[in-house]
This record gives structure tokens, sequence and C-alpha cells, in this order.
């Protein structure tokens, strides 16, 4: 009976279809960049064991994460600044923009983790874009 009563409301109901249908979006997007991530390197990544497998499933989920993290705290900040200066055009762009995208991010090449000696500075990240004046 309840599953009924949903689907009439969801046949009805334009905004509650709109609701379901961006959160099917954002989890095919979460996949979508799974899938990214696990093309990397061929697929070489897998491992010869179910522990290695097991782990670097972990590693890619932990990877997903963290660019989704970066993402939304790069957004956040342009949300923020965007706000403050009364930006209304580019706000609401920023405001479209999922945090699962991945196109500003390298997949490939070689990492440096060390952050005791080379600390992510997010302020000198956002620079260019905050600090840009436009031609006008």
């Amino acid at each position: 009976m309840i599953k009924a009563m949903y689907l009439l409301d969801y046949i009805d109901d334009a905004s509650l279809r709109g609701y379901v249908q961006r959160a099917l979006n954002r989890g095919e997007a979460y996949h979508q960049l799974r899938r990214a991530i696990a093309s990397v390197n061929g697929n070489r990544f897998r491992g010869s064991s179910d522990y290695e497998i097991s782990l670097w499933n972990e590693c890619a989920r932990l990877l997903t994460n963290a660019i989704i993290y970066f993402n939304s705290m790069i957004l956040t900040r342009l949300l923020s600044h965007f706000e403050h200066i009364g930006d209304e055009e580019k706000l609401g762009i920023t405001k479209q923009v999922s945090p699962v995208a991945w196109h500003n991010i390298n997949l490939n090449g070689t990492y440096s983790f060390d952050f005791e000696r080379n600390p992510i500075d997010i302020e000198e990240i956002m620079r260019p874009i905050t600090d840009y004046r436009g031609n006008a």
C-alpha cells in the first residue's frame, strides 16, 4: 500500500520526480568518477589476491571521497566569495556545479604526499579565481 501511494505521488508530483532524478544523477556521477579512477593505468592496480583487490577498492573509494571533499571545499569558498562581492551571476553558476566533477583533477601521473614540507594552501589555490577582476 505504501509503495502504491508513493508511486501515485511520484506520477502526480513533478517536483518529487525532479528530486528523485537529481538524486539518481548524483549517484551516477559518483559511479562515473569511480570508473574513471578504476580506468587509470589501464586497470592494472587490481591486485592478485582478495586482500589486494579489497585494499585497491578501498583506496579508490578514499581517493573518490578526497576528490569530492576537495571540490566541495573549493565550491564553498567560491560561493562565499561571490556572495561577499555580490556577483549573482557567478553565484548562480557556482550553485549548479557538482562537487563530484573530476575534470579539474589530473588522475594520471606521479604524486608526492609530503604535506609536512609542502602543506596544501587552499587560499593559494583559490587566489587566481578570487582575485580575477575581469576586463570591465
